[in-house]
């Protein structure tokens, strides 16, 4: 057997950016926005007024896992969000949802 006969599955295995597609999903599902989204960002706006220190993982870690379950579900893409996203997707996508959020709590949103 020839070392170019092994099948590769490529990094990203999709014309487009998975980590702005999830984003985009999380926010303009309306059932995943009011269940698990504002929830969880609505937490991390009460840390930030209470002056409490923010762990990101802990406030998202959840609301992302189940996120990219309900994405591979919705658009049929995988069975497990694992045979698509890694980790650093996952990070990726945490890294983005909290600085765009943290933007829009530091201008007085999610009070």
């Amino acid at each position: 057997m020839r070392i170019d006969e092994f099948s590769q599955q490529p990094e990203n295995k999709f014309d487009y950016d998975v980590v702005d597609d999830v984003t985009v999903f999380m926010r303009n599902d309306p059932v995943f926005y009011r269940k698990q989204y504002f929830p969880a960002v609505a937490k991390i706006a009460d840390l930030h007024t209470a002056g409490k220190s923010i762990d990101k993982n802990a406030c998202l870690c959840d609301m992302i896992e189940n996120a990219l379950q309900a994405y591979c579900e919705r658009f049929k893409v995988a069975d497990l969000a694992d045979e698509v996203f890694t980790d650093n997707d996952r990070q990726n996508i945490m890294d983005k949802v909290f600085s765009e959020e943290m933007e829009q709590i530091r201008k007085g949103e999610y009070k």
